[in-house]
C-alpha cells in the first residue's frame, strides 16, 4: 500500500498497518503526530476491537473535508 506524504485521506487504510491491524511504526520517530496525539478513552475503545474500529471509522467520516463547490 502506498504511503501518503501529506497524510492519508479519510477512509483509506493506513499504509503503516500490519496484517493484524497494528501500527508498524508505533515506537518510531516517524510516527505521525496525529497518531501519537490520539489518546484512547473508554468511550472510544468500548469493550472490543470491533467497537474501536467502528469508532475510528466514524471519526474519519465526521472529519472528511468538505467537497469542493
Amino acid at each position: 500500500m502506498p504511503l501518503h506524504p501529506q497524510g492519508k485521506p479519510a477512509g483509506v487504510r493506513c499504509g503503516h498497518l500490519t496484517e493484524d491491524l497494528r501500527c508498524a511504526i508505533f515506537h518510531e520517530p516517524t510516527r505521525p503526530r496525529v497518531c501519537a496525539s490520539l489518546r484512547p478513552e473508554p468511550e472510544m475503545c468500548g469493550d472490543s476491537r470491533e467497537h474501536a474500529l467502528v469508532w475510528i471509522a466514524e471519526l474519519e467520516r465526521q472529519t472528511l473535508p468538505a467537497p469542493p463547490r
